[in-house]
């Protein structure tokens, strides 16, 4: 049970934060346009995407909002249910469970999301705190699976001669 509080709690403060800032992003880059954060390197520039990740599936809200429901569903459920062993898995998915209502609640209460951070120096999508939390998660989830099938084959190596080297 203990379990749960706290992964409602980091998720909770963690969309609390992203919305927060998308607040600020609203009430502080919207009139300017933008401002450079490191001058040449990354800007602060407000942007609303009505699409998902690159703009894709732009002007598709239903969709989206739709597809992410159910995800967020199927994260939350999965966490609850199953629990992964794992404590990588689990929290790379609190941070793709807390990403997606994040920018979940941008589409469903203004049709877009905010997004804010806008690398200079490469050519790449304007993005938010959302975004990280899932691209970070989604790359936590990549590092646990290598790092499970290193085990694996580490134990499955290890059987087959009996554990000398």
């Amino acid at each position: 049970m203990a379990t749960v509080l706290i992964t409602a709690a980091v998720v909770a403060l963690l969309v609390i934060l992203d919305q927060a800032i998308k607040l600020w992003a609203t009430a502080v880059l919207a009139p300017v346009g933008a401002m450079p954060l490191i001058p040449g390197v990354v800007e602060l520039r407000y942007y609303l995407n009505d699409g998902a990740a690159f703009s894709s599936f732009s002007g598709q809200q239903l969709f989206l909002i739709v597809f992410t429901s159910v995800a967020m569903v199927a994260i939350a459920a999965y966490l609850l249910i199953k629990r992964p062993a794992r404590k990588l898995e689990y929290w790379a998915w609190v941070l793709v469970l807390a990403g997606g209502i994040g920018n979940w609640i941008d589409r469903v209460f203004n049709h877009q999301v905010v997004d804010y951070i806008n690398f200079l120096f490469i050519r790449f999508a304007i993005f938010n705190l959302a975004d990280i939390l899932v691209c970070t998660g989604i790359g936590l989830l990549v590092l646990n699976l290598i790092l499970e099938e290193l085990a694996a084959k580490k134990k499955a190596s290890g059987e087959k001669t009996d554990g000398t080297i």
